[in-house]
């Protein structure tokens, strides 16, 4: 039976191989971003070159420049609308002449795999500091399991016409001391999203990873516990696994 292995980098950063095709999401490769310093887990050692990278939105904790120039290749990039222009400015236009732009309903093939926007309820702008703003998105991957990387995003009614789905990689948790309700998923929200989407399998992510540099004292629940809560919450109809940084799990479709 084909699989689809994932391996989780911490924060949204996971490798997904699939049917000899291998995606990047949202990599964050590096040990800081800004003033948030990874706490747990290596830096991301990618094996190869990815067939293309799913970027969710211009977020630096999704959307990282550095790290972008780090990921080996000339892989596709896979961006929400209005992100090309941003990447152009940014990183020049050899990046902007990869970028796809993938409005939600669009697809588009990477090798033998088919990569689907969808939508997600959060906040697109680079931050309150610029005008730049781009769509936030999700992905659906089709190949032999369906794959949902939700990106970052909040409840939303149409979630259940995204599944079924065979493996959710949902975020679960955030980079910080608190976590506004609007756009963002909690550990019960997540459970909740799961269930909308009727996923077999859930990996939780977001979560566990980067932390505000000189606050790891502050409520350190919400660094280490919104994995192991998810995995409470799920609820009997969803496998989950909750991952450790550079560890993998393989899901065969229909398990």
């Amino acid at each position: 039976m084909s699989t689809t292995s994932v391996t989780w980098w911490g924060h949204s950063t996971v490798w997904l191989a699939d049917s000899g095709t291998t995606l990047l999401t949202d990599p964050v490769l590096t040990g800081r971003v800004a003033h948030l310093r990874r706490v747990a887990g290596p830096n991301p050692r990618l094996p190869a070159a990815p067939d293309a990278v799913l970027l969710s939105h211009l977020h630096a904790d999704h959307f990282h420049l550095a790290s972008l120039r780090m990921v080996p290749g000339s892989p596709r990039l896979i961006v929400p609308p209005g992100a090309a222009a941003f990447v152009r400015k940014t990183l020049g236009p050899g990046f902007a002449r990869r970028c796809v732009e993938l409005a939600p309903g669009a697809e588009i093939e990477v090798g033998a795999l088919r990569v689907r926007a969808v939508k997600a309820a959060h906040d697109g702008g680079r931050g309150p500091w610029t005008r730049e703003r781009a769509l936030a998105i999700g992905f659906v991957v089709e190949g032999a399991a369906r794959t949902w990387h939700a990106g970052d995003t909040g409840l939303f009614d149409e979630m259940s016409d995204i599944g079924p789905i065979d493996l959710a990689l949902v975020p679960v948790g955030g980079w910080g001391p608190s976590l506004g309700s609007h756009g963002h998923l909690d550990a019960a929200d997540a459970a909740e999203a799961v269930r909308r989407v009727k996923a077999a399998w859930a990996v939780p992510v977001h979560y566990g990873t980067l932390w505000p540099i000189g606050m790891g004292r502050i409520r350190p629940h919400m660094f280490h516990e919104p994995g192991t809560r998810f995995a409470e919450l799920a609820g009997a109809d969803v496998r989950v696994r909750v991952l450790t940084q550079g560890e993998t799990l393989d899901v065969g479709r229909g398990e």
